[in-house]
């Protein structure tokens, strides 16, 4: 662990990181989108597959919930005002609970016509296979593309906007390998059918997906807790900070991609004040180095009791 007065020595001014790779990510998400929609109504038109239709529908609810999530990433990042003491973070929560709730729909939807048609006495003939086949290929290739990114930008920022996009165009891809999967079998042995068994499939895997993004959303609205690895990591920072005999009351929650930190530390009652902010102040760069989009909080509090003493405490 670094010394504290190497923290000193950082700027006062501290700026949201990741604001500009998250508005890469949204930008891209948006733009990717609108390709898709456009090549697979094309699709559609040309082969009448329902797994086309599937893989389309999840493309315009892409374009639909990746404009909002550009808006709410563009939103979050301004900074805390008058009227928005801790900032405007939920606003990721928000959109990415929003998404979640289309994204259900829109499984249904496509579950419940898949059924319908799978029951079907007559099911509908697909026409023009390879053309199908061929921008199903060509939007694989453009998700993936943009879902490495994606990912990288998650790593490096956490955003949850990004991520519940990411996820949606993961779960393109798998419409996109079905419908080329039941194109391929229909043009070779005419068996409708699996188009619309994958188109199922495709269905249940966007449902759990919208019930596992909205309940991260759901929870951060909600102030729930960060989880118990960040709890302890946080934990083992703030006890082994030299000039603290002590902390208690750590509380943690989530907004958008922000971590909010709120802790208070036990200082010797002897010090100057000027060493004691010293102290609190290196804490609080501490944990940010660790975790750069956290909001630190920081009471000081006269130690009840040496170091030494909860230590053997602890022991008992």
């Amino acid at each position: 662990m670094p010394h504290p007065d190497a923290y000193l020595a950082m700027g006062a001014n501290h700026t949201k990181p990741g604001h500009k790779l998250n508005l890469s990510a949204g930008m891209a998400s948006v733009s990717v989108a609108l390709v898709l929609v456009g090549l697979k109504l094309w699709a559609l038109q040309q082969t009448g597959a329902l797994s086309v239709a599937a893989s389309l529908a999840d493309s315009a609810l892409d374009l639909l919930v990746s404009m909002t999530g550009l808006m709410a990433i563009i939103y979050a990042a301004r900074p805390a005002d008058d009227d928005h003491r801790f900032g405007h973070s939920s606003a990721e929560d928000l959109a990415a609970l929003g998404q979640a709730v289309l994204l259900a729909g829109v499984a249904l939807f496509i579950g419940y016509g898949a059924a319908g048609r799978l029951i079907s006495s007559t099911p509908p003939q697909l026409e023009n296979e390879a053309v199908g086949i061929g921008v199903m290929g060509v939007s694989i290739g453009i998700t993936l593309v943009l879902v490495l990114w994606q990912r990288r930008v998650v790593r490096a920022t956490g955003s949850k906007v990004v991520a519940a996009d990411s996820l949606h165009y993961v779960a393109d891809l798998i419409p996109n390998i079905g419908a080329i999967l039941a194109l391929g079998v229909s043009s070779v042995w005419a068996f409708p059918q699996l188009d619309s068994i994958i188109a199922i499939l495709a269905a249940a895997v966007l449902l759990h997906g919208a019930f596992r993004i909205g309940g991260a959303a759901f929870d951060a609205l909600m102030d729930r807790s960060a989880n118990k690895e960040t709890m302890d990591r946080l934990a083992s920072i703030i006890e082994g900070w030299p000039g603290l005999h002590g902390y208690h009351d750590l509380k943690t929650r989530t907004a958008g991609s922000t971590l909010f930190v709120q802790v208070h530390i036990e200082l010797d009652g002897s010090q100057s004040l000027k060493a004691a902010h010293d102290i609190s102040k290196a804490l609080k760069q501490g944990i940010r180095e660790v975790y750069p989009q956290a909001d630190v909080i920081i009471h000081k509090d006269l130690a009840r009791k040496p170091r030494q003493e909860q230590r053997r405490q602890k022991l008992l």
